[in-house]
């Protein structure tokens, strides 16, 4: 007779083991008896590596021409009558870059002598930081008080609010970095820099660069020539700008060309970008353009000589640009020309639209003008030297106007 639960039931009771060798086929010794292995888990798929994340930056406060679209608009209403002197600061070169305020008012200017001032309200000289060549444009200024210049050494700065630099970045690879011919200057800092909303940072030298916050390249658009016009940037995330090859150049938010548009001269205006994306920017074949986003001319005004300045426009679209032909030009969007305002001398300089409507343009008959929406002379203001920097408005009335002369000054109403 079997004993009780021998051989009963369709279970097969565990051997008894002291190591896997102990134990038959694929089964292995847990706890002193045989089981079987359990099954292998099934491979996971393989996950790509994630693209890295680059930090974003402050936003802009400001910089050239008011804004990215570079509608050359100030905070500031233009006095009724010329303003009086209430301080100036000299430096040691001309100066033709506007100057820009920062988040506590501090006001940031680039000189001829390769330098950046900060100057408090009251007039008083903050800090200097030095570059090693020439400082050419205005710098732009993000919301946490970081400054960026570019300068003829070839290189983009990012300077804190305390005048400390916090990188670098070179542009280019031109021999040599200093010094004028076609090499020497091709790799030159001095169209921009523009920020962008998420911090990017986007100037032209030897192309048309982003530069991410931290100072890397986001990306490069290479162009046959220098590219000394200002980027400009539409809502969108397409970049704008003209180069010395002849060429206008509208770029995807991922650095690829979208198209362009050829002329016959220079591009050394910088593009401003209108409410319905149209493209205004002048050139040295004595016009100045108008093109749809999609790279098609709706028009252009023929002047009488460079067209060097970058347009400013007004709310009302109106669109205010000068020429070396010595006149200032308001232009309707349809491309009609609405008024035109002789001064003595060619304008380089780019013109200012302030609050109520006001043009601000400098000449280089040694004058800064005021002028009336409907091309009527509000007042003027004589200085000793060109005045080819755009002249910047705070929002206190106060009239900031930098010159040939090496020196900046404030103006009260």
């Amino acid at each position: 007779m079997a004993c009780a639960g021998q051989g009963q039931g369709t279970g097969t009771r565990p051997a008894p083991c002291a190591k896997d060798v102990d134990c038959k086929g694929t089964r292995i010794c847990e706890a002193g008896v045989c089981v079987e292995l359990p099954p292998p888990a099934p491979p996971q798929a393989a996950v790509p590596d994630a693209a890295p994340v680059r930090p974003t930056g402050p936003p802009p406060y400001a910089m050239a021409r008011g804004g990215p679209r570079h509608l050359g608009r100030v905070p500031g209403a233009a006095s009724g009558k010329a303003p009086v002197r209430a301080w100036s600061v000299a430096t040691g070169g001309p100066v033709t870059a506007s100057p820009v305020p920062g988040p506590d008012g501090t006001i940031y200017v680039g000189s001829h002598d390769g330098k950046l001032y900060a100057i408090a309200p009251d007039g008083a000289l903050r800090w200097t930081f030095a570059t090693r060549d020439r400082i050419w444009s205005a710098a732009a200024v993000a919301e946490d008080g970081t400054v960026y210049v570019g300068s003829d050494d070839d290189y983009l700065y990012a300077v804190d609010a305390n005048g400390q630099e916090k990188w670098r970045f070179r542009a280019g690879a031109c021999e040599p970095t200093i010094g004028t011919g076609p090499e020497g200057v091709r790799c030159d800092v001095d169209g921009g820099p523009t920020i962008g909303p998420d911090g990017t940072v986007y100037f032209g030298a030897d192309g048309i660069y982003a530069v991410w916050p931290d100072g890397t390249l986001r990306w490069k658009l290479a162009t046959l020539e220098h590219v000394p016009t200002a980027p400009a940037l539409a809502e969108d995330g397409t970049v704008y700008a003209g180069s010395q090859d002849d060429t206008f150049y509208a770029v995807a938010p991922d650095g690829t060309k979208r198209w362009e548009y050829r002329i016959d001269d220079d591009i050394e205006s910088s593009p401003a970008l209108g409410d319905d994306g149209t493209i205004y920017f002048g050139a040295d074949d004595h016009k100045l353009y108008a093109l749809t986003p999609d790279g098609r001319l709706k028009w252009a005004v023929v002047t009488l000589s460079d067209v060097r300045a970058s347009p400013a426009i007004a709310p009302d679209g109106t669109i205010y640009v000068g020429s070396y032909d010595k006149s200032l030009y308001a232009v309707r969007p349809d491309g009609t020309v609405a008024w035109r305002f002789s001064a003595a001398m060619r304008i380089h300089g780019s013109p200012v639209v302030a609050q109520g409507g006001a043009v601000l343009v400098g000449s280089q008959d040694d004058r800064l003008y005021c002028i009336e929406p409907d091309g009527r002379l509000r007042w003027f203001i004589t200085f000793d030297a060109d005045v080819d920097a755009s002249p910047y408005l705070l929002t206190d009335g106060t009239l900031l106007v930098a010159g040939d002369d090496g020196a900046v000054r404030a103006f009260k109403p």
